[in-house]
């Protein structure tokens, strides 16, 4: 993965150079990358997906990608959800977000391959969106659980998924179980890095445990951490 930057007027894009160009070729990259409306024109929207900024999925190709715009939530989204405050361009949660996602997945890190990053500036503020590869087939955990279909194996799977994370020293932040994706070979992914970042060891491991409980509660899966505890301990397979 080549990550580079692409600057046109007020908007920044930090992208994978080996699936876009600044060049004549296709796909192109410039400001339509990241605008729902230009894919939705194009009649390139496959499917949507559920939460807040409802995350599109567009046909590229031989693959599909995810837009994802960032959304605010809580009391400041009333004042306004999509605007953040600017600090600089590689200080926006787009353009980190992107950067560590592309780290993981240099690791070998089951994490969705990253395409590219824009953000526009408006003065004191900016709008971002994030745009990757689509995990083919994959559903949340979330969704898994509620049909019946996460047995032991894979909630274990879970587990031990989160450690090699925890391992390379990946906080996440927002652990829950829509943020996991299992994939048609009961392979697991970690998806929305967004105010993440790596640490060293500490307390924050066990946090981004409690928070994935907690989630699971409110999916009436609250037993479930049991397996993926097991699989968190289990020793690294030789």
């Amino acid at each position: 993965m080549r990550l580079a930057t692409y600057r046109t007027g007020k908007v920044f894009i930090l992208y994978d150079a080996d699936s876009l160009c600044d060049a004549d070729g296709a796909p192109q990259i410039g400001p339509h990358s990241l605008d729902p409306d230009h894919w939705r024109r194009a009649g390139r929207v496959v499917g949507e997906a559920p939460g807040r900024g409802a995350s599109l999925f567009l046909a590229a190709g031989a693959e599909q990608w995810v837009l994802r715009p960032y959304r605010r939530g809580g009391l400041v989204a009333r004042v306004s959800d999509a605007r953040y405050l600017w600090t600089g361009r590689e200080r926006t949660r787009a353009f980190r977000e992107m950067r560590l996602t592309a780290e993981l997945f240099a690791l070998g890190l089951p994490v969705p391959r990253p395409v590219a990053a824009g953000v526009t500036r408006h003065g004191l503020t900016y709008e971002a969106a994030l745009l990757t590869v689509r995990v083919p087939g994959a559903r949340a955990l979330a969704e898994r659980l509620a049909s019946g279909e996460a047995d032991a194996g894979l909630l274990r799977e879970v587990g031990r998924t989160v450690r090699r994370f925890h391992d390379a020293g990946l906080d996440h932040v927002d652990l829950n179980a829509r943020n996991l994706l299992v994939a048609p070979d009961d392979g697991v992914w970690l998806i929305d890095l967004d105010r993440c970042r790596r640490r060293r060891p500490g307390a924050w491991r066990e946090a981004n445990l409690d928070r994935l409980a907690r989630s699971l509660v409110k999916f009436d899966a609250g037993a479930a951490m049991g397996d993926i505890r097991q699989g968190y301990t289990a020793p690294a397979p030789a």
